[in-house]
């Protein structure tokens, strides 16, 4: 029943006429890319949004903070996290938004629905013709990239967006690709993600110390220079890019230490890279960082790099990369290689360096220049600043 479903914000939910649905299968507190995209664009007009999403464990606290009603279709705990697993929740959610949609339909007067990412569309396309409201879809990257790859799910997806008002992309990036591979009429709109500055409150309240705090954990002097890379450890973020450049700024002269925060299924082989090239001392895994920490991490670093390539094999590819909009907001520069939606969050010679993803020289210069020139990071890193504090209004899409 949907009485069973009410979010525990009542108060916030009865009090206010809501225009807009927003639509998502992932979302705080659980931590992510998307999920903070999608709770800064609820931030923006919290008197107007409903928020719709999957279920999961202890999120009664945070929904109940939150200036707008929350929802969350039931999603079962014991799904196996093989191919069938996946496959499974995602028919759960796609149900799951769409049964809960038409039940909200009655209770709120809403006039449209923002569907926040690309995946579990065809839900969305049956709403588009049994509700009258205007739908528009976001696309970010990788959930534009899979639906193209099979003929059928890619003429499903074509006939979804021609019934949608409009398509809002996390970057030129995306655009361009969604319009060069879907070549039909349709109204984009880019909207860049933006900084959750929410997250790094920890940091706000106690100050800058973390930076001493987190180099005195790892053995690093204040002298020395740090880079920082956060994000899932696997193959496209391009961590073994940046340990193979180090015994080159070392031979230098130059006293370099990597921070490496993340997990994920190529920790081993990095590990072992970094055995193989005696690099113990100067490269620091730091596993998994929770948002509230991960502000030391920023402060604690002079350079922020993420040499991301395009997985061929895996078809993912960078929408954007917050995580560079993210160090600008500590200003820190940026190092990164101009794949994808990266150049929208990284502009060369502004808030960072860009290089060419297959230049292995060009990256170690880069590497090199930032490392030595103090007044250079410092240029970047506050340019940085400004851009991370730049957003763009999503109630845009309804000036058209």
């Amino acid at each position: 029943m949907l009485d069973s479903c009410y979010p525990l914000n009542l108060a916030v939910s009865q009090t206010s006429h809501r225009h807009i649905l927003v639509i998502t299968r992932t979302f705080l507190p659980a931590e992510g890319g998307i999920e903070d995209y999608v709770y800064s664009r609820c931030l923006q007009d919290p008197d107007k949004v409903i928020l719709l999403t999957a279920g999961d464990f202890d999120t009664e606290s945070f929904d109940n903070q939150q200036p707008f009603p929350i929802y969350r279709w039931w999603l079962p705990g014991w799904l196996p996290t093989n191919a069938w697993g996946r496959i499974l929740k995602q028919i759960f959610n796609m149900v799951g938004a769409f049964m809960m949609a038409l039940r909200l339909s009655a209770r709120y007067a809403f006039c449209s629905i923002e569907w926040c990412h690309g995946y579990d569309f065809p839900a969305l396309l049956l709403l588009t013709y049994l509700l009258p409201v205007k739908t528009f879809i976001y696309l970010h990257g990788n959930d534009l990239i899979c639906p193209l790859k099979l003929p059928v799910i890619k003429s499903l997806f074509c006939l979804t967006l021609q019934r949608l008002e409009g398509v809002i992309c996390n970057s030129s990036f995306t655009e361009q690709h969604l319009r060069s591979h879907l070549p039909i009429s349709l109204n984009t709109y880019i909207i860049n993600p933006t900084v959750r500055t929410t997250k790094f409150r920890s940091y706000c309240l106690t100050g800058a110390n973390n930076r001493q705090q987190i180099r005195q954990q790892y053995g690093i002097s204040n002298e020395a220079t740090v880079l920082l890379s956060v994000g899932r450890l696997v193959k496209r973020k391009g961590f073994d890019r940046v340990i193979r450049n180090l015994p080159h700024l070392l031979t230098q002269g130059l006293d370099v230490h990597y921070i490496i925060c993340g997990r994920g299924a190529m920790q081993a082989e990095l590990q072992r890279l970094v055995t193989t090239l005696d690099l113990g001392k100067h490269i620091h895994f730091a596993g998994f960082v929770p948002d509230q920490d991960l502000a030391h991490y920023y402060e604690a670093c002079d350079v922020f790099t993420m040499l991301t390539t395009f997985d061929v094999n895996a078809g993912s590819i960078e929408g954007f990369g917050i995580v560079y909009a993210e160090a600008g907001y500590f200003s820190k520069p940026v190092l990164a290689t101009n794949v994808g939606g990266v150049v929208d969050a990284v502009h060369h010679e502004k808030n960072g360096l860009l290089v060419a993803a297959n230049d292995d020289e060009g990256i170690t210069h880069a590497l090199a220049r930032l490392c030595q020139d103090p007044k250079l990071r410092e240029r970047l890193g506050n340019m940085g600043r400004q851009l991370a504090l730049k957003k763009t209004p999503h109630r845009l899409i309804y000036q058209g």
